[in-house]
């Protein structure tokens, strides 16, 4: 009887509540792709270090997806008292009958159990169709051949996902049974009927608190984006993150106290047409929204900081490989240490390498029998050079101390690199960079990490002047030309001077550096020499002679591709995860409105509203409440996206603008998906039954 019952229940609800459902099979199915992402590499024919990378993905999503189940045990559980809500008159007719509060809980603990049962099946279901379609994406996103495609079904992500929703939905049986047993009668009966009383604030009070809180808020903003470089601590970032939130609760707060006040003091607009029911219904919720709505305004800021960070990390990183690696390898070995032995003091190296640290990139390989012109077609030497009597303290001249005041943190001792401009020159050649002159009394700047170039131009531009081995030198140019030296798929160059051969003093030599270029490019080829290479360190004459460290393209874009991928599917399983629960929240209390409120809509159909008046009072109710914590979300991505910038500067940020496109159609279609579902749904729920 009990579980025809709650059938029946489950059937009734479902009309009404489709969000819930549709949340939680679509939670379930997020849940168990990105668990399952490790089952789909099986068909994938990947390198032994895109393996590994794969591995760390997993275990990372892993931890994430813990971090992912209280999000959802949080929306189911917030879910369940709303419909609990919805459902008190009828719990209240029971009782009224002869039902026992065990019967009750028995139900709900039916209901609830059938509603896992089935959302889990068709969650998996959905979520296993899904994870093929993931396979390609995977292997789209490592650069992976499909060697065979087959159907995989993950048991490991199957079992994960049932233990993890099972715990969820134990934790709503307790809560439902435990809020059923508590409510009185009188209670259950009236619930529908229960009116949250309108408490008008003072209005002088909530400007007072919007105004101290706007400027919190733009205190913290000023923090995250001028005084970026000061946060340098967890205490110190996590001080403007606190006044961010506290502040973000506390305009809701005083909003929910002036919107009204202002509105009627418009007269003209509040009692156009059916807006003053609008707004009287808006503010008699919104005075106990104001922690709900904070919670989905800092959900939404996150996902959206998230995914346009995510996406922009991505695409940066991908673009930057072909700009940054333009050759097939660089080695670097260290020139002259003994010169500097007190440089190299507890890094590792011994007396022996140490001594014998005088033989250039190639000389070294011919030591340990390594031939590079086998292995490569075209290769050139270059050298750079540094010297104690120019660091950056001396670049930045007579603007030393006011740079110092606004960034306290850079390494103001460290030794500036220095090449000769025909050496910059080889290495532009070959990387296909443009190449550079100098006069004989003239230095210039290559860089390409934005945060050090803006440090360096306030120097050239007020042409600093440089003492390098007995030679007075100006600037040629009043900024920081494009350039590099080392490969990497980042913009790491924070400044190499460059300079006339004349000047040069060959004692101050520290590293020679040997670019080159394959003579294959068939991928296990260059896999088995860079493999020759690597087995050289196990050469006995390692323990004499330094080996050249070393980087090439086919390392540089397996790490970044592994990187970029990690960051992404994070990124994504947080951000939908987040945008969903957020616009799940908004729309289940709304639903629950709909239904509080469809005797207050009948009333305005017998005072003659029509149904287009309704439905536009309706769509205009559910617009405010979605809308409002969209917009504070929005303010606050703007400047969390400009923090996210300075951080990023190290991978570029050339393709911000198409991620942050991309977000905002991601929650367009989302966001504004539920507010359609919501709407519609509403309106069902308040429609006049004939």
């Amino acid at each position: 009887m009990l579980c025809k019952l709650s059938l029946k229940n489950i059937k009734k609800s479902m009309k009404d509540y489709a969000i819930y459902f549709f949340t939680l099979i679509l939670g379930v199915a997020i849940f168990y792709v990105f668990n399952a992402l490790d089952s789909q590499t099986v068909m994938m024919d990947v390198s032994s270090s895109t393996a590994e990378l794969i591995d760390l993905m997993m275990t990372m999503l892993s931890s994430v997806s813990v971090f992912v189940s209280f999000i959802l045990g949080f929306l189911i559980i917030y879910a369940s008292r709303f419909l609990i809500k919805r459902r008190s008159r009828e719990f209240g007719v029971y009782l009224t009958l002869g039902m026992s509060r065990r019967k009750i809980s028995l139900i709900l603990f039916f209901e609830t159990l059938f509603i896992g049962i089935i959302s889990l099946l068709v969650g998996l279901g959905l979520g296993v169709l899904l994870s093929q379609v993931m396979s390609l994406v995977v292997a789209n996103m490592f650069e992976a051949n499909l060697t065979k495609f087959a159907f995989v079904f993950s048991t490991s992500a199957c079992i994960k996902t049932g233990l993890y929703f099972s715990i969820m939905y134990l934790l709503v049986m307790i809560f439902n049974t435990y809020s059923v047993s508590k409510c009185r009668l009188i209670v259950l009966l009236n619930g529908a009927k229960t009116s949250e009383k309108i408490k008008l604030k003072n209005p002088y009070l909530c400007i007072i608190i919007f105004i101290i809180s706007s400027i919190i808020l733009g205190k913290a903003y000023h923090m995250v984006t001028v005084e970026f470089l000061t946060l340098q601590e967890v205490t110190d970032i996590l001080k403007p993150v606190i006044m961010g939130v506290a502040s973000t609760f506390f305009i809701f707060w005083s909003l929910s106290g002036l919107i009204l006040r202002i509105v009627q003091s418009l007269k003209k607009y509040y009692y156009k047409g059916l807006n003053s029911f609008t707004l009287r219904q808006f503010s008699s919720k919104i005075n106990t929204t104001v922690f709900g709505a904070t919670i989905i305004c800092l959900m939404l800021f996150v996902t959206i900081c998230l995914l346009s960070a995510c996406l922009t990390m991505k695409n940066s990183m991908n673009a930057n490989i072909r700009e940054l690696a333009p050759a097939d390898a660089l080695f670097t070995t260290n020139m002259n240490m003994d010169k500097y032995y007190e440089d190299y003091r507890g890094y590792g190296y011994n007396d022996s390498q140490i001594k014998n640290s005088h033989y250039s990139a190639k000389e070294m390989f011919e030591l340990f029998n390594f031939d590079i012109t086998s292995y490569f077609k075209d290769y050139i030497e270059v050298n750079t050079y540094a010297t104690p009597d120019l660091t950056l303290n001396h670049t930045l001249g007579s603007r030393l101390d006011s740079i110092r005041t606004g960034f306290p943190f850079l390494a103001y001792d460290t030794k500036e690199p220095i090449m000769k401009i025909s050496d910059y020159n080889k290495v532009a050649k070959f990387y296909g960079n443009r190449e550079y002159s100098l006069n004989s009394d003239e230095y210039m700047i290559i860089a390409d990490f934005k945060s050090m170039v803006n440090v360096r131009n306030i120097a050239l531009e007020n042409s600093e002047v440089i003492n390098l081995f007995g030679h007075t030198l100006k600037p040629k140019y009043e900024s920081c030309q494009e350039g590099f030296l080392e490969m990497s798929s980042n913009h790491i160059n924070s400044g190499i001077i460059l300079v006339p051969d004349n000047v040069v003093d060959e004692d101050y030599l520290i590293y020679n550096h040997l670019i080159g270029n394959y003579k294959t490019t068939n991928k296990d080829e260059i896999l088995e020499i860079e493999n020759n290479i690597n087995k050289l360190g196990n050469d006995p004459k390692a323990s004499v002679y330094l080996l050249p460290s070393g980087s090439t393209k086919l390392a540089i874009k397996e790490a970044t591709t592994g990187l970029s991928a990690m960051v992404t599917f994070i990124g994504l399983y947080l951000g939908i995860i987040f945008l969903i629960s957020s616009t799940a929240i908004l729309g289940l209390k709304e639903l629950s409105e709909s239904s509080d409120n469809k005797e207050r809509f009948k009333i305005l159909r017998k005072i003659g509203a029509d149904e287009k008046m309704i439905n536009k009072a309706l769509f205009r109710q559910i617009a405010i409440f979605f809308m409002l914590p969209l917009i504070l979300a929005l303010i606050h991505s703007i400047f969390g996206i400009m923090f996210a910038v300075k951080i990023l500067e190290v991978f570029g940020t050339d393709e911000l603008l198409p991620s942050i496109i991309t977000t905002a159609v991601f929650i367009v279609i989302i966001y504004g998906g539920y507010f359609l579902i919501t709407f519609y749904s509403s309106k069902n729920i308040i429609k006049e039954k004939y």
